[in-house]
């Protein structure tokens, strides 16, 4: 049974946190009230327009428009929402490879082979970490590389090089010593190929998603739409609402503009913003999952 806490939905209704789009469009919303304010005043003191104008037909565009604007709306929102939960399952995928590599070698290195257990402790999370850092933009942690047996690995890594893939290759660099060493069989080796592979693929998904963008001009058009849309209200409204135009108005901009500036954030899931995909949480919880399994 699900429990239903009424002041706890009204609080989401009056509270403004940082992420909230009231904060982002207030500027807007108050030009936008007191452009409908001067237009309104226009129309009925200085202009003083009868009901016979032709202005007051204003209306018939906006009914035939809104249904266009509303299918771009949801075009864009779904798509914006699609590029999001796609970034969210890839790197739900790493969480799951990164433990099921973990619980593997964990099966197959010796319980005294300390060496090569604190390598893949420290390397695994290191990779997470890492496409974090490299979506964002940041440098990777190089706490992550401490220790004697994983200094020499640091002195590999080109911080001016696709530093994922440098991590990759030296993981996959080090099972190839221990196959050659014999502590890997052939069958074990292709036990825990799947999950060597897996990384690379959802470091290069992720990036698809990152550096291909909503096209420019489709994402200027809605805006541009909008902003011309709304400016047009309070013309036909002024005839109908009277001044009661002017908090329609700006209603009516606020309910667009916040699908416009949600799908904008959301379209790029692995930035630092509040709505984003956590990529740190879920790479810190990688972290501490491989520390539990090895």
């Amino acid at each position: 049974m699900i429990n239903y806490n009424p002041k706890e939905w009204f609080s989401f209704i009056f509270r403004f946190h940082k992420a909230d789009t009231f904060r982002k469009l207030l500027p807007l919303v108050t030009g936008i009230a007191v452009y409908s304010a001067i237009v309104s005043y226009t129309e009925i003191v200085w202009w003083k327009l009868g009901p016979d104008s032709y202005v007051k037909n204003i209306p018939i565009m906006h009914s035939l428009l809104g249904f266009a604007i509303s299918m771009l709306l949801v075009f864009r929102t779904n798509t914006a929402y699609e590029r999001w939960w796609e970034g969210r399952k890839l790197w739900g995928s790493l969480v799951n490879n990164s433990r099921n590599l973990a619980m593997k070698m964990s099966a197959i290195l010796a319980k005294d082979d300390t060496i090569n257990r604190s390598f893949f402790r420290k390397i695994i999370p290191a990779y997470a970490y890492a496409l974090h850092n490299h979506l964002r933009s940041e440098k990777t942690r190089v706490e992550l590389f401490e220790g004697a047996e994983m200094a020499h690995l640091a002195k590999k890594i080109d911080a001016d090089k696709h530093i994922p893939n440098q991590v990759a290759a030296l993981m996959t660099e080090h099972i190839n010593d221990l196959y050659r060493e014999k502590k890997l069989s052939d069958a074990q080796l292709l036990f825990i190929n799947a999950e060597l592979a897996s990384f690379t693929d959802i470091c290069g998904a992720c990036e698809r998603i990152k550096n291909t963008p909503i096209p420019f001009s489709y994402s200027v058009f809605i805006k541009k739409f909008i902003f011309f849309y709304v400016m047009s209200l309070p013309f036909g409204f002024a005839f109908t609402l009277g001044y009661y135009a002017v908090p329609v108005v700006a209603f009516i901009f606020y309910v667009l503009g916040s699908l416009e500036i949600i799908a904008e954030e959301i379209e790029d899931p692995f930035g630092g913003d509040a709505n984003d995909v956590p990529t740190d949480k879920l790479a810190a919880n990688i972290h501490k999952h491989v520390l539990e399994l090895i």
